[in-house]
């Protein structure tokens, strides 16, 4: 298994289509959740994965929403309680603390993943609402 983030630009054809590919399966056909998944946001974001033999197994992608914030978004792994999602964040966490220079990291974690965030260090910063039909927290994580 291999740990990747790069830019947009920086994807090559395959590693996007296997992007695109894990993500749906897991948020419209595991999850059936019915959007539109790709909304522009990917061209400005760095990509996290880690890829097993071409397959993209954990995914999330990071984008500046101002200059002292980063967002998360797209979390997924194809394999649940495998350890490749901790994997996922922790080098992810570190690579946007080094190449996107923030503050803090913010994330709209699905309900159920609450206590997995938090793990990571992630607070709780709201009640409940729904995103997509699914409830979800907003989250975040100061890197100071």
């Amino acid at each position: 298994m291999q740990f990747l983030a790069k830019s947009f630009s920086e994807l090559s054809t395959a590693e996007l289509y296997e992007i695109l590919k894990s993500r749906s399966e897991v948020f419209l056909l595991e999850q059936r959740i019915v959007c539109q998944d790709m909304d522009d946001v990917d061209y400005e974001s760095r990509h996290y994965f880690i890829e097993n033999g071409g397959r993209v197994v954990a995914y999330l992608r990071a984008y500046h929403t101002d200059e002292r914030t980063v967002k998360i978004g797209r979390v997924l792994t194809l394999e649940h309680g495998q350890g490749q999602g901790r994997e996922l964040m922790n080098k992810s966490i570190a690579d946007i603390r080094e190449s996107m220079k923030c503050e803090k990291i913010t994330v709209n974690a699905q309900k159920q993943a609450a206590g997995f965030y938090a793990k990571l260090g992630f607070r709780t910063v709201s009640g409940e609402f729904l995103e997509e039909g699914v409830v979800h927290v907003a989250m975040e994580l100061e890197l100071r």
